[in-house]
């Protein structure tokens, strides 16, 4: 029987600016699949058909303390991929004490900021949201999930692009 990895400390970093001491949860991507089912003649069922990633499939959030001028000051930021974001969290599973290393990088654009409500002698926490184009999943140095939806590139645990033969057939 094992125990499981159990997060013990995070950080986000958000344009290379640690958020220790700031940053409380982190969100990562569903990394949802799009589908169409479909049912051809003399089909009993339908058969749902990969059709790439849901529209909302690398979205992430994080909640953080207090008050930040740095957020609101890239809410609207003009490129797709405007605000670059790292995840950085310290797993360990308590029957071994092994400690696993998480990372996150994503780039994309904050799709929300709910600041929740300001009451004076409480904590007040926001939470943002951020629509991502670039997504990047990495356990102790092996990359889980890379997803460059811009260049069109889609790499599983597996270390195979999944794009690359179609990029190869559209002349990319």
């Amino acid at each position: 029987m094992a125990l499981p990895r159990k997060l013990k400390h995070l950080n986000v970093f958000i344009d290379g600016e640690s958020w220790v001491g700031e940053a409380e949860e982190f969100t990562p991507a569903k990394l949802t699949r799009k589908f169409d089912p479909y049912r051809g003649g003399g089909m009993p069922g339908a058969a749902n058909i990969d059709m790439g990633l849901d529209d909302a499939a690398l979205d992430i959030e994080f909640v953080f303390a207090g008050y930040s001028e740095a957020i609101t000051k890239r809410q609207g930021a003009s490129k797709i991929d405007g605000v670059p974001l790292r995840f950085a969290g310290s797993f360990q599973r308590d029957d071994t004490g092994e400690v696993s290393t998480v990372e996150i990088v994503c780039r994309g654009r904050f799709k929300e900021i709910d600041r929740g409500t300001f009451k004076n002698g409480e904590n007040s926490t926001s939470k943002a949201s951020m629509s991502c184009t670039y997504y990047k999943e990495v356990l102790d140095g092996q990359v889980l999930h890379e997803i460059d939806v811009i260049n069109m590139i889609e790499i599983g645990p597996d270390g195979v692009d999944r794009m690359a033969e179609h990029r190869k057939a559209i002349g990319l």
